[in-house]
């Protein structure tokens, strides 16, 4: 498969070749930003990680070249930026030990345009190529315009996938908007406890934006903690690390599912919840 953009590029951390790389996924992320995926799809790497019969290929959409930047990196040009924020996604495949990355190189600007079909397209034939059983992309109440531009091109490119070669499972996870608010019964609860160490590697390897004015070291395995303890009010912690996500399959299932009613039976379930618990207390 050749990439659109001249820039763009596939990085195999080991010995395959890219076809056969690719062919070996079983669970994908579709991210927008390097360090996306890490942040938000760390379930899909911890499944894979070390397992033979598993496989992770990440993709990073933009090229990453509007990123805040202070310390030693205040100077740089989007052009420098670009080029350290595409060493640090490679180290961070090398260390999740990810079977494909593919770096797209879009900027933001047309990854958010409704109207970019080529990027569309260009989704298809990766997925087609792939076929990942579970596929990890932004949440649609994310509050990043750039996330949003790519988790609604994902659902496109997966609709215009024949049924019986789609993914069983679409997931969108928490970057820019966390996902405590869903009701509990919709939420999706990754358990990632377990390997805090490789989490903390995957994040802190981003030094662009760490020593940039972004700690997301912290706020990446704070939010996780948070929400293992904040899950339940009754019941003691049973795990130190949870990620949640927003369960996007009836999207991929119904193709006449608006996305649009979609997110907002979402916001009109949380609302009823607030108002009926309220109630409860107040008449």
């Amino acid at each position: 498969m050749k990439l659109n953009k001249p820039t763009a590029e596939f990085y195999i951390s080991n010995n395959d070749s890219i076809s056969k790389a690719l062919e070996k996924t079983t669970h994908m992320a579709i991210g927008a930003h390097p360090d996306d995926v890490e942040i938000m799809a760390y379930d899909g790497i911890l499944k894979c990680y070390k397992k033979e019969d598993k496989s992770f290929t990440g993709v990073i959409v933009t090229n990453g070249s509007g990123s805040a930047r202070d310390g030693i990196y205040k100077d740089y040009t989007n052009e420098e930026m670009m080029a350290v924020r595409k060493v640090e996604q490679k180290a961070a495949a090398d260390i999740g030990e990810y079977g494909a990355l593919a770096l797209l190189d879009y900027p933001s600007n047309e990854t958010k345009d409704a109207n970019n079909t080529r990027l569309v397209q260009e989704l298809v034939d990766l997925l087609k190529l792939t076929k990942p059983e579970f596929l990890y992309t932004h949440n649609l109440a994310d509050k990043h315009d750039t996330h949003l531009g790519v988790v609604t091109k994902v659902i496109e490119a997966v609709r215009q996938l024949d049924k019986t070669n789609r993914p069983k499972h679409l997931y969108g996870c928490e970057v820019w908007r966390d996902l405590d608010w869903l009701n509990d019964d919709e939420k999706v609860m990754f358990d990632v406890s377990g390997n805090s160490e490789l989490a903390e590697k995957l994040v802190n390897i981003f030094e662009s934006q760490i020593i940039g004015g972004k700690r997301y070291d912290l706020a990446t395995m704070g939010r996780r903690l948070s929400n293992a303890t904040y899950s339940s009010s009754h019941t003691v912690d049973e795990s130190d690390a949870i990620i949640y996500a927003m369960d996007l399959t009836p999207l991929i299932i119904d193709d006449n599912l608006d996305v649009m009613m979609f997110i907002k039976k979402h916001i009109d379930s949380f609302k009823s919840d607030v108002e009926s618990k309220l109630k409860k207390v107040i008449e």
